[in-house]
Order: C-alpha cells, then structure tokens, then sequence
C-alpha cells in the first residue's frame, strides 16, 4: 500500500513535469562537438531540446551512480572479509566436536562441578576482531 502511495505521490508529478518540459521545449537546437567551427554539419547535431536534457540528465544519473559506487568500494570489500570470516567460523563450528557438559576442559570426569565450570570458559573459538 504504502509503494502504492510513493508511486502516485511522487512519479506521477514528475511524469506531468517531464512531460510539460518536454513539450514546451520541442524546437530544434543545433548541438556541436566542434568549437573551433561551429557550422561543421559533421560533428554538428540537430534535436529538439527535451532530448538533450533528458540525455543530460540519464548521465548525470550514471556517473552519480558510478562514483558513490567507487566511493563505496571499501565498505563492500570489508563485508566481503566479514563474510568470509563469518564462513570460516560457521565451518570451525561445525568441525568442532561436541564436548559434554560433565567433561568441560578443566574438569576430571565425574566432578560435580562440570556443567557450571564448563559454562564459565565457553567456547574455543577465537574472539571476532573489530
């Protein structure tokens, strides 16, 4: 419901807007890569105007995509250590035998103080780095 709402309340304005802007700039707009002679029909480009706003726009949008991208490559790479990290201990415990409570390391079997001794050392797994 509420993805419902964010479509109507916010595309639909932006679609009328679009639309507006594109009609009231649809006359041909002489676009030239070439500054030294402008009247060069080679590297010249003829277009209404909306399209080379929308064009400038999309760009926009993926070079500002690509640098938060860049930008945000440290902290995917850290997550991927984590993950493996993560992994390496899943398969450590996994691996690990089970010791019973009665025979906790540190403990003679048979002592009654096996279950609160064993509890108090807890696992022997490293420590995670932060």
């Amino acid at each position: 419901m509420f993805n419902r709402f964010m479509l109507i309340a916010i595309f639909v304005p932006l679609a009328i807007i679009l639309i507006a802007l594109a009609v009231a700039n649809r006359e041909l707009v002489a676009f030239t890569l070439d500054p030294f002679n402008p009247g060069n029909p080679k590297l010249t480009l003829t277009l209404p105007l909306f399209i080379f706003l929308f064009l400038a726009l999309a760009i926009g949008m993926i070079v500002g995509s690509l640098a938060t991208w860049v930008k945000q490559g440290r902290y995917r790479k850290l997550a991927r250590q984590r993950g493996v990290e993560a992994e390496n201990l899943r398969q450590a415990v996994s691996r690990a035998p089970a010791v019973p409570q009665s025979q906790a390391p540190g403990t003679a079997p048979g002592s009654t103080q096996g279950s609160a001794q064993g509890s108090a050392h807890g696992s022997a797994l490293p420590k995670p780095t932060t």
